[in-house]
């Protein structure tokens, strides 16, 4: 089992559009993958569930991935957030 801590830099949290963007990139993983914050854990590949967590700019989420790609896992998820979403 893998885990990171990211913080969410972008002004929208993990809402909408980074969500999608997050989950698509987590269902390319066959590890099982989850998204805690403020005490609730959810599977990060179900974005109904993601945007549930309500994580917002400088939350510190917690990525956790189990499986035989795991630590690809959590390398690109975390990756993607540090990156804000690829937002310029």
């Amino acid at each position: 089992m893998q885990q990171n801590i990211v913080r969410i830099q972008n002004e929208v949290g993990l809402h909408a559009r980074p969500a999608a963007q997050f989950v698509k990139l987590a269902k390319q993983f066959n590890s099982k993958i989850s998204v805690a914050y403020n005490g609730k854990t959810v599977d990060a590949k179900s974005l109904v569930r993601v945007l549930s967590v309500g994580a917002g700019k400088d939350a510190e989420i917690e990525i956790t991935a189990e499986g035989e790609d795991e630590q690809k896992a959590i390398t690109a998820l975390a990756g993607l957030i540090q990156n804000n979403f690829a937002e310029v």
